[in-house]
C-alpha cells in the first residue's frame, strides 16, 4: 500500500464527523464544554445608568464652575436607589454601583469635593456623563455574546452568569476508549523483566484527550494474542466509546495483531501508513459510530499521531469552531538537512529573540522512542516533503504542543 500523504489521513479520519448531540449543563459544570447554540443576554447590563466611582450625582450645569455650592438631599448605594430626584442646586451621595438619580447627569468624585455637613463644594467641574456608566454599555438584552462552537472560558462562564443564564446547551463529550497491547508492557512500579518495558502511552493519550475535552475508558493492556485484542475492541463498542485508540501492534509482525483484530470485527479500514515520520504504520477506520485509530508502540510515534489526528476529531466531535491546529511563523535556530518523501514533525525546544521572534531548536536526537527529549520540546518542526536542506534563520512553520 502507498504511503497517504497526512493531509489526506487527516481529512479520511475526520470524514463524517458530526458534532454530540446536546445536553444542558449548569454553569458550574460548563468550564471547557462546548456550546451548542448560540447564546444571546437576557438582560440589559448595567440595567440603569450607574456610578463608576464614589461622589456626588448632580446636574452638570450646576458643578460647572470651582467653588458652586449644592446641597446633599440623599443618598444613593449599590442595591438601593434614590426614591426622588435632584434639582436645581442639589446632589445625592453616590456610591459605586448605585443607581444614578433621576434629574442627575454626572457624578463629581468625592475627592473633588469640600463637605461640611449638608454642604458641598465644588473643586473641580463636572461633565455631562463623566463617571456615569450608561444603561446597556456592556452588553443589552437579545445581545448574541457567546457563539455557537465556542470551548467555554472562565471568562465565557462570568459573562453567561451576567447575561442571567444558571445553565447554558453544551455538546455531550465525546468518549475516548484507549487500548494497549504489547506482552513487553508492565506498569509503572512494577519489576520489569527480561525483554520488557514500563507502559507509558496511555498516560499521555488520556491526558491529551482529556485536555481537550473528552471522557476516556481506560481498556488496558491485552496480551499479544488475537483473542485479548478482539476482547479489548468489543469492550470498546460496549461502552459506547466514539473513537477507539490502539497504541502498538500496528505494524506487520507475527505479533502486531490489531490490523488483524479490527478487520476479525468488521472495521472497515479506510488507511494504513502514511507518508509521515514519526508515525509512519498509522491506521484509521470505523465501525458504526465508533471510529477507531491505531497508533504506533513507540511513545513519541503514538504521541505525534494522537496530537495529528485524535486531537482534530475529538474537536470535531465536539462541535468546535476551531478544529485544525494552528501553524505557526518562526525562524529555524540551527541548520536542518533535506527531506525525503515524507513529512517530517521535529521535536523541537523554542527560544525567543529579543524582538520577540520565536527560535526553533529541534533535539539533537529524534529517535522515535525517546520520551526525554519529547517532554523537553515545546514545539513540533514540520518539514514538507522532499523539502531543501535550511540553514539557521530560515522561516518555518511549527506547530506548538499543549503545556
Amino acid at each position: 500500500m502507498a504511503l497517504m500523504p497526512v493531509s489526506d489521513a487527516l481529512a479520511a479520519v475526520l470524514a463524517g464527523a458530526e458534532p454530540q448531540p446536546e445536553e444542558m449543563v449548569v454553569l458550574d459544570q460548563a468550564f471547557h464544554r462546548v456550546l451548542a447554540r448560540d447564546v444571546a443576554a437576557r438582560r440589559t447590563q448595567p440595567p440603569e445608568a450607574m456610578s463608576a466611582m464614589d461622589g456626588y450625582a448632580v446636574r452638570a450645569s450646576d458643578a460647572a464652575t470651582i467653588d458652586s455650592q449644592l446641597t446633599v438631599i440623599g443618598e444613593v448605594a449599590a442595591g438601593r436607589p434614590f426614591a426622588g430626584s435632584v434639582g436645581t442646586g442639589e446632589a445625592v451621595r453616590i456610591f459605586t454601583g448605585g443607581v444614578v438619580p433621576a434629574g442627575a447627569d454626572a457624578v463629581v468624585i468625592q475627592e473633588d469635593t469640600v463637605a461640611d455637613g449638608k454642604r458641598i463644594t465644588i473643586k473641580e467641574a463636572a461633565l455631562p456623563g463623566r463617571h456615569i456608566r450608561r444603561a446597556g454599555v456592556d452588553f443589552a438584552e437579545g445581545d448574541v455574546l457567546l457563539r455557537k462552537g465556542t470551548r467555554l472560558t472562565d471568562r465565557d462562564l462570568a459573562l453567561a452568569a451576567a447575561m442571567n443564564h444558571p445553565q447554558l446547551p453544551v455538546r455531550r463529550r465525546p468518549k475516548v476508549a484507549i487500548l494497549a497491547t504489547g506482552d513487553e508492557l508492565v506498569m509503572p512500579g512494577s519489576a520489569p523483566g527480561p525483554g520488557q518495558i514500563v507502559y507509558s502511552n496511555g498516560y499521555a493519550l488520556h491526558a491529551l484527550a482529556r485536555q481537550e475535552g473528552a471522557d476516556t475508558i481506560d481498556l488496558g493492556v491485552a496480551a499479544d494474542t488475537l483473542d485479548a485484542t478482539t476482547s479489548g475492541i468489543r469492550r470498546a463498542r460496549e461502552s459506547g466509546a466514539d473513537i477507539l485508540i490502539t497504541t502498538g501492534g500496528a505494524s506487520v509482525g507475527d505479533h502486531d495483531l490489531v490490523q488483524q483484530a479490527l478487520k476479525a470485527e468488521g472495521i472497515a479500514m479506510s488507511f494504513w501508513k502514511i507518508a509521515m515520520r514519526p508515525g509512519k504504520p498509522m491506521m484509521h477506520g470505523r465501525i458504526g459510530a465508533m471510529r477507531v485509530i491505531g497508533l504506533p508502540g513507540n511513545p513519541v510515534s503514538s504521541y505525534v499521531c494522537a496530537f495529528l489526528f485524535m486531537v482534530p476529531l475529538i474537536r470535531a466531535l465536539s462541535g468546535r469552531s476551531v478544529i485544525h491546529h494552528r501553524r505557526e511563523r518562526a525562524v529555524l535556530g540551527r541548520d536542518v538537512g533535506a527531506n525525503d518523501v515524507r513529512e517530517d514533525y521535529l521535536r523541537a525546544r523554542l527560544e525567543l529573540r529579543d524582538d520577540g521572534t520565536p527560535i526553533v531548536l529541534p533535539v539533537n536526537h529524534q529517535d522515535s522512542s525517546l520520551l526525554a527529549n519529547l517532554a523537553a520540546a515545546q514545539a513540533l518542526l514540520v518539514r514538507a516533503p522532499f523539502a531543501p536542506k535550511a540553514e539557521a534563520g530560515t522561516p518555518c512553520e511549527v506547530l506548538l504542543l499543549p503545556v
